[in-house]
């Protein structure tokens, strides 16, 4: 997986390298996620269907963390791909469900378009940008009947983002933004079954970003 995202970012910056900037970033922050609805079926049962709550532990390893490369075809407008690496983890879970998380992680890859004023209130730079792509995550599911880790494409991710960025110099900048994900998963199961959940994650982000 980490091979396609440098793919994916390498072709961003071969491809549009003509343009009149390229721009890539690092960043981390803070991130959450909100309760979902979590269907599991298995073969010969009836669907076991709960509500369950979860959170981030953003600074706890594996950390919670982002890349991104755009290219900025002119003052105001560019396109690029996204990687973050969201995670959630369980604060309860219901009886026969002993493991249920995507820790390493609830991992999306997105192609973005963004809109940016440029020197909008005394050199800062704020931004909006949104986009659609693949979730990614690492599914680790155990119950009575079966256990189930491993990185699996699970459906659509979706993103839409705004912040602000405040140049350094010429090449370097850093940023300030919140970013929502969305991620519709249908993962299989070892046992023959399936889990899926629609997980909506919300984030503040600081980071950094190199300019060409």
């Amino acid at each position: 997986m980490r091979r396609a995202i440098a793919s994916c970012i390498a072709f961003i910056v071969l491809a549009t390298s003509a343009f009149a900037q390229v721009e890539l970033s690092f960043y981390s922050g803070a991130q959450t996620a909100a309760p979902s609805d979590v269907t599991i079926r298995q073969t010969g049962t009836l669907p076991d269907v709960f509500s369950q709550d979860w959170e981030g532990r953003s600074l706890q390893f594996p950390l919670y963390y982002g890349l991104r490369a755009t290219s900025w075809r002119s003052e105001r407008f560019g396109f690029g791909v996204d990687y973050t690496r969201n995670k959630i983890y369980p604060t309860s879970l219901p009886d026969g469900v002993s493991v249920l998380e995507m820790t390493d992680g609830l991992n999306t890859l997105t192609v973005n378009a963004y809109h940016r004023w440029e020197n909008m209130i005394d050199g800062v730079n704020p931004y909006v940008g949104g986009g659609i792509g693949i979730a990614i995550p690492h599914i680790a599911v155990e119950t009575a009947d079966q256990k189930t880790a491993g990185y699996q494409l699970t459906g659509a991710a979706a993103t839409w983002i705004a912040g602000a960025t405040v140049p350094i110099n010429e090449q370097w900048s850093v940023f300030g933004e919140y970013k929502g994900t969305y991620t519709a998963n249908t993962a299989d199961l070892n046992s023959g079954g399936t889990l899926e959940t629609d997980v909506f994650t919300n984030a503040l982000n600081v980071g950094v970003s190199f300019n060409f």
